[in-house]
């Protein structure tokens, strides 16, 4: 059985966020937190951000685009969004590996840097999680993990993820192949 969602309008609600796809008038919220990010923290965060080409028709343009590859099932991309205040703390894409018989999918999450330590990623990625099982019907998720991310490796370990293996010259980055750790989980 070939399953896979009817329309990309997913919502999902924690405690304290909702993930959700971004909209035309997310702008100024979306381009504040990027702009106000601190210097870069460790070699996988991007930090501050020359942000100077994303102007208003730039992200509104991305929002189109977001919602095509999303009607295409290619990819689905949602921002984090603080419930008490509206603030935008982050980012997560699903993206769709193989459907037929395998519903297939991966996952990538980021939260701004000045938003860490402070529970944000565990419950945006459990949230993640639930529109990736219950609303884009995936049977797998799975989440490619430079071998040096460690607090990467620690967030999958924290929503039950499960190491599963390394995979040699895996994916095209910084101009090479790298190594990546597999983490998985199982809609069942």
């Amino acid at each position: 059985m070939i399953l896979k969602p009817e329309k990309f309008d997913h919502t999902s609600e924690t405690e304290r966020l909702v993930i959700r796809p971004l909209q035309k008038d997310d702008y100024e919220n979306w381009l504040y937190e990027f702009e106000n990010r601190h210097p870069s923290q460790h070699r996988h965060d991007k930090g501050k951000m020359d942000m100077s080409e994303c102007t208003l028709d730039w992200f509104h343009d991305l929002v189109d685009r977001h919602q095509e590859l999303a009607r295409t099932d290619a990819v689905y991309v949602f921002g984090v969004f603080r419930k008490q205040d509206g603030t935008h703390l982050g980012m997560i894409d699903i993206a769709t590996l193989a459907r037929d018989h395998f519903q297939w999918g991966s996952f990538g999450y980021t939260i701004h840097n000045q938003y860490w330590r402070k529970g944000y990623g565990k419950e945006a990625v459990n949230g993640a999680l639930h529109i990736a099982f219950e609303h884009l019907k995936f049977h797998r998720i799975e989440a490619h993990i430079n071998v040096d991310n460690t607090p990467s490796m620690k967030l999958a370990e924290s929503v039950g993820m499960e190491f599963e293996c390394l995979r040699t010259g895996f994916i095209h980055e910084n101009n090479e192949w790298t190594d990546h750790l597999v983490y998985y989980k199982n809609s069942i």
